[in-house]
Formats: C-alpha cells, structure tokens, sequence
C-alpha cells in the first residue's frame, strides 16, 4: 500500500490459498520486494524506492514457474538470485540484471577460476543470501552441519568460516547496513553456551566474541559431545545423529553398562534440527542420560534431497521419516541402552513422528513425550476449513486424491494404534487455543491408545492448557513450568527421580 495519498494503492495481492506472503526491502534500500511462495513454487515482485510520482503497480522478478523456488537480493546494480531451476537438488546463486522478467538471463555466480561457487549439487546446501557493499554473505549446510560463507565480489573469493568444533549451530545475525568491514554470527554446540561473534570479512581471523550466554553451574568439561552415523534399514541412507553425555555416564557405558538414553526428533517441512546448545538438557544429562538428536529425513540436514521426494521425507515417501527414527532408536538399544531405558520426543510434526514410532515399534520404547502432537493426519488434511490446511497440502499431500489419501492412512498415527500391544507411557499434550493443532487431536490419541490397549499398565497422560496455543507459554517462567511437567513425567517412568 502507497499511503502519501488520501486513497491508498493497492500495489499486489496473493489469492491462492496455498501461498503465504511477505514484504521486505533490500539491504542497499533501493527496492521493496513482495513475494509470494508455497513449499514448491514462488515468484518476487518489486518496485522501486526511488520512483518519482505514485506507483501503480508492481513487476515480476520472473514468472511464477511450477516447482522452481526462487529468493531475491539486490545488490551492485544487479539481482542475486538462490533458486533451484532446472530441478537442481539444492539452491544454486545466480545473478541477472536488475530488471523485469530476468529469468532468461540469469548466470551462475563464479570463483576467480571460473567454477561456480553454488550450483545446486549435493554437497552443499544454500538457505540465504545477505548483499554487502564488498562482499557476499551466504549461509547453508556442508556435511550437515550449518555453514556460513564469505565471497569477495572484487577478487572472486570464495572463503568459508571454520570453527574448532565438529559439530555446532552457526548464523548470520542480523545486519542493516551494506557498508560494513565485518559481520556479526551467532554460535554455539552441544557443548559451548550461544555467543555473538565479530569476524571481520577481509580476515576471518580476527573475531571478536561480543557476548556469551551465561549458564550459572556449568561446567564444559564434565560433558562430552558426538557426531555419528546410523545406517538406515535401506543399507545405504546415512542418518546423522548428535549426542550429549556427561563423561561419567559414558565411562559407565564403556565399562559395560546400560544407561538411559532420550531421543529427539523433527524431521518434516524440510526444518533442521541443530546440534545447538540447551540448558534445559542438564537436568536429564545430570541424572545419568544420553541425549541424542536424530536428523532424520524430512528435514533438511542434508539439503533440500533430504527432505524432498523420491528419497527424501515429504508427500509418498513420508514413511523414511518414521524408518529413520526407528533405525536410529534400534542402534541405541544396541549401541549404549535396552528398550525399558529409552525415551522419546518429539513437538507439532515432531508429536506425529512419535505417534508413528510407537506404532512401528511400541515395544522399543519405555516413554513417549508427544506435545501438540498431528497425529489426526488424514483427517485433519482432509478438511480445508480448518486454518493452514490446504497450504499443507504441497508438504503431506491432498487426501482427497485417492492415492495420497491411501499413503496417509498407512501412517497416520489414529488410524494405526495397534491392539494387544504393549505401548510406552505417553505424556501428551495440548492448547486449547492452537490454531496449527486442535487440542482434539491429543485428546483423541490419547482415547483410541487407551482404549485399544485396557489392561496396558504404562500411564497414557494428557495434559491441556486452557489457556495456551500451538507454542505453549510464551513467558519462560511459565515454560520452564510446563517443561517441568514433562520431565517430571519423563524421569518417573524411567525411575530416575
């Protein structure tokens, strides 16, 4: 909208339903941007800042094309665009002129040797792109883990920031101004507590730690930290996973012995979950558990093949998604622990992955923490009246297509509760006021575990909050009770408390 007149212009508007919206300006602050996107498909209009006069309308970056995402930047008189067009696995850097329907002049971004420095493959995955007035700032993920990059426009360098640790969480924070000698990143492990670092682009050298999060009583080096692969039951997909242990514990471990192990996992809408830093974990760390992190299928660890079909975790192969996790806990029950010692995790997408582990496999687990778990899936997708439905539909697929429809069933967690089964106890939870998942969606779960199974003697608990939505507390106080809540549950069932 242009408000310099009494009647306002309407500049653009998005009318299909499985496409979410958003305004922002470039970093050099000479266009605004409107762009429109679903899981699949997106288009970028802009106008610019320094017209003179009133704006009528706005002009495409390039046409709406099916299945090809594209984000835009500007910058040194040109478009830097990451899109993957020409059905790349993962997001490529390009560049075009700056003007309307550039899509048949963009190029790949190249080094001084002429190799371009993102072009889509599988070993390196590229998320955003930040326009400085020296250089090219660019984040995404090699070998897993979260990466960020440094590229001289003058000489063509290409340069990533390394750090100690193996394994850690890495981002860019946020920047307004283009004209800068350096740059500000978020970062921490497992292990090291968040900090804001200054690292200046000309030597990466040279940092600055500008604050460190302060965890009173902890104490790095009683804790120790791995990254591992598990091997999934297709004997080629390696599942990374992240585990956090006190030393002590895994002395014991070493020794011979079985300890408590919980597992956490995501995996849907291509999110990533990090081998970031938590304070809350310490509790359980300091009981004597193994914390591990599955990055399974359906996330986006990997790069986008990760997360999209044929191999990855969405639409007819959402069941690897399931399969990883379950490969993942049956090489813990080998590895360090036993069935009556292993826990599992998982929120919103992360409740429907824990729905369907435990009717996999409802004997590999002791407990089961399911927070606004979808676990109603085909019901729910089948419904386009209930908010964000239909827009899910590029993510789970349509079940008012038969063959969706079929898959779905074959996994969503209401329709797949198996009788005469000993499950684990569950802890469910919900809001009464979460627009994403209706509290009768655990509510229902928690019914049809009860009444497929009477006589299991392993508790199946939900709570409600009257008061809350899909993210539960929003002041920590408040959170720090309702986590306390499952932990409570979690370290009973295991006899730890």
């Amino acid at each position: 909208w242009k408000s310099e007149t009494p009647t306002d212009t309407l500049l653009k508007e998005e009318l299909d339903d499985l496409f979410w919206c958003g305004v922002y300006k470039s970093l050099d602050d000479k266009y605004i941007f409107f762009e429109a996107a679903s899981k699949e498909t997106s288009e970028v209009w802009y106008v610019s800042t320094e017209s003179e006069g009133s704006v009528s309308e706005m002009k495409s970056v390039a046409p709406r094309r099916s299945k090809v995402l594209y984000e835009v930047e500007h910058g040194h008189d040109q478009w830097f665009i990451w899109t993957n067009v020409d059905k790349s696995p993962n997001m490529k850097l390009m560049a075009a002129p700056a003007q309307p329907d550039s899509a048949n002049e963009w190029k790949l971004v190249e080094d001084a040797d002429g190799r371009p420095i993102f072009d889509g493959n599988l070993a390196k995955a590229l998320d955003s792109v930040t326009v400085l007035n020296t250089h090219i700032v660019v984040q995404g993920r090699e070998g897993g883990i979260p990466r960020v990059w440094t590229y001289n426009i003058d000489s063509k360098i290409l340069n990533r920031l390394e750090f100690e640790e193996t394994a850690y969480d890495v981002g860019l924070l946020s920047h307004f101004e283009a004209d800068t000698t350096s740059v500000a990143v978020s970062y921490d492990s497992m292990l090291t507590p968040p900090s804001s670092i200054e690292i200046s682009l000309d030597d990466d050298s040279q940092r600055t730690v500008l604050k460190t999060k302060a965890v009173p009583g902890y104490n790095k080096d009683l804790y120790g930290c791995d990254r591992l692969e598990v091997t999934s039951r297709d004997g080629k997909t390696q599942i990374p996973i992240s585990v956090v242990y006190r030393k002590d514990t895994m002395d014991k471990v070493k020794a011979g012995d079985r300890v408590p192990v919980h597992l956490y996992g995501y995996g849907s809408y291509g999110a990533c979950c990090e081998a970031d830093f938590s304070s809350t974990r310490l509790p359980l760390l300091d009981r004597g558990m193994i914390y591990v992190i599955a990055h399974i299928r359906g996330g986006g660890e990997m790069g986008r093949q990760w997360y999209e079909d044929p191999d990855g975790g969405k639409y007819l192969c959402k069941k690897n998604t399931f399969n990883d996790f379950v490969d993942v806990a049956n090489f813990l029950t080998e590895k360090w622990t036993q069935p009556d010692m292993l826990s599992c995790e998982g929120r919103s997408a992360g409740g429907l992955l824990i729905g369907a582990a435990i009717n996999q496999a409802p004997e590999l687990f002791r407990v089961a923490i399911l927070g606004v778990p979808f676990v109603d899936v085909a019901c729910t997708m089948t419904d386009s009246t209930i908010p964000l439905t239909s827009g899910e539909w590029v993510e789970w697929g349509n079940p008012n297509e038969e063959l969706y429809h079929q898959y779905m069933m074959e996994y969503s967690p209401m329709n797949n509760v198996q009788a005469k089964k000993k499950y684990p106890s569950c802890w469910l939870t919900g809001g009464l006021h979460d627009p994403r998942v209706a509290y009768w969606e655990p509510a229902k779960f928690t019914a049809t575990l009860r009444h497929a199974n009477p006589d299991n003697e392993n508790p199946i608990c939900m709570k409600l909050d009257l008061s809350a939505g899909h993210f539960s507390a929003s002041d920590r106080y408040k959170y720090y009770r309702e986590l306390a809540y499952d932990f409570s549950f979690l370290l009973d069932q295991l006899n730890l408390a």
